[in-house]
């Protein structure tokens, strides 16, 4: 059957697994299947939706096979009235699982993964999981709540989590293409929140990468999510080109996990842009940071984020062993008391291999601690800060320990001395004298901030707070 615009529309099946009966159609409301293992017994194809009730809950996996089309996906969605459908999988790999195939939807589930406890074993809310596939196209997850998945601590390839695209081959070069991930909540999983995985890394930026080539995802997009209690990572990009990254909360990561773990970042990608997203909570002080230009990470742009109250920081540069990692930009941030104790940690560390034309510029960055460097280094740089304002703790001020790094035109308070010599060393006259948020940090009238920054000539036109930047510009965040 065709739609008037020449799609296929597919058939409608029904799961009630309360009231439903596996030896009924399934392709009404009244003649709905019972169980997700009927479910997952059905091969569909281009238009079918496949839809839960509302108000019911499931124990087990729904693993259905068959593939939409383009135009025509396979949708997975709620019907009726009440609370969100739940599936619980009850320490199964995944509650929901998708293997080699492509044009699906999954929306307005409510989905948890607890079994009993384990070291061993891999578990998830969604997986979507590719093996010698080729090109899968189009995947959306939306509206689904994603909680309490307690599988083993396993990050790449083979990833434990909540929502979780996952390419596992070595013969056919194998990726995801317009992949999204929207308004869902992922909550008290293990280890990792959002992500994507591949075993296919290997280029000149990386040549020790797993695989024969890099077959980045392309088309990626991860906006409106929440994140909370993630035992390790909370979003992660790995292996992509152009992906977008925005509007995102991640609250409370690294939370379980022995591995290194941040915020939100990528690993062996391509012109990721980061925008509006707001991290806090980050537990521990080994990496534990907000946000991340890690191994293999070329042309990314962090720009409009705001992280506060992390325990590993604000920031990590820190490129992989024999990796690239060049081009990339970081601007236009909020730091509010984050933190890193630990050398040689700091609010931004700067660690590992170095990196090549690391830029970050006009961000304003807060300590409330003596105990934490604004910024620190390990002997690894490439790295320049340009327009940015630092400002650290009124009790005793916070070092920068980096004296390696370019710093240029920066303004420091209570940081001990500029590093530079066209910084100023005054104090930014923020709104707040104890900022706790980001509005704090926007300079008050006659702050020496203002028009002290330079031209970046990097095209953007409105800063963190949304105001249009002017010809004279200011450091850090606040340009209006």
């Amino acid at each position: 059957m065709a739609s008037a615009h020449g799609a296929p529309s597919g058939t409608t099946y029904f799961v009630d697994c309360q009231g439903g009966d596996d030896n009924a159609s399934g392709t009404a409301r009244g003649d709905a299947w019972r169980s997700l293992a009927k479910a997952s017994g059905h091969a569909y194809g281009p238009g079918d939706r496949l839809l839960l009730k509302r108000g019911t809950s499931c124990t087990g996996v729904l693993a259905p096979t068959g593939a939409g089309a383009a135009g025509a996906p396979v949708k997975i969605d709620a019907y009726g009235t009440g609370a969100k459908p739940h599936i619980e999988g009850a320490g199964a790999r995944a509650a929901v699982l998708l293997v080699n195939t492509e044009q699906w939807e999954i929306r307005n589930l409510d989905i948890s993964n607890t079994g009993a406890p384990t070291t061993t074993e891999r578990r998830a809310g969604v997986l979507v999981q590719l093996t010698d596939y080729g090109v899968a196209r189009h995947f959306v997850v939306s509206g689904v709540d994603v909680h309490d998945v307690n599988g083993a601590d396993f990050k790449d390839p083979d990833p434990s989590g909540g929502i979780l695209f996952a390419v596992r081959s070595s013969a056919v070069p194998t990726r995801f293409d317009s992949l999204r991930v929207e308004d869902s909540t992922v909550r008290h999983v293990d280890r990792t929140g959002i992500a994507t995985s591949s075993t296919w890394g290997r280029r000149g930026e990386h040549p020790n990468g797993p695989g024969a080539s890099w077959q980045p995802q392309t088309g990626l997009v991860v906006r409106r999510n929440t994140v909370q209690d993630a035992g390790g990572d909370g979003i992660v990009v790995q292996a992509a080109k152009g992906a977008l990254v925005e509007h995102n909360r991640v609250d409370g990561f690294n939370m379980r996990s022995a591995g290194y773990n941040a915020g939100i970042w990528a690993w062996n990608s391509d012109e990721v842009l980061y925008q509006y997203n707001e991290v806090t909570g980050g537990h521990g002080t080994l990496d534990s940071m907000a946000f991340d230009f890690d191994g293999g990470n070329n042309r990314n742009v962090y720009r409009y984020n705001y992280s506060h109250d992390n325990e590993g920081g604000f920031l990590l540069v820190c490129n992989g062993a024999g990796m690239t990692t060049d081009g990339n930009c970081f601007h236009d941030n909020v730091s509010v008391n984050d933190r890193n104790t630990m050398a040689p940690y700091g609010v931004i560390s700067v660690v590992c291999a170095p990196t090549t034309d690391t830029q970050i510029y006009r961000n304003t960055i807060v300590a409330d601690r003596a105990d934490t460097a604004l910024v620190s280094n390990n002997g690894k740089t490439g790295v320049t800060f340009r327009d940015n304002i630092f400002v650290g703790a009124q009790n005793g001020g916070s070092p920068i320990t980096d004296t390696l790094s370019t710093f240029s035109n920066n303004l420091y308070w209570r940081t001990a001395q500029p590093l530079d010599a066209q910084g100023l060393d005054a104090d930014p006259l923020l709104r707040s004298a104890h900022p706790t948020d980001a509005p704090d940090v926007q300079l008050r009238p006659g702050s020496p901030a203002r028009g002290a920054g330079t031209v970046t000539g990097d095209g953007v036109t409105r800063d963190f707070f949304g105001n249009r930047i002017g010809e004279r510009r200011n450091l850090g965040a606040d340009q209006g």
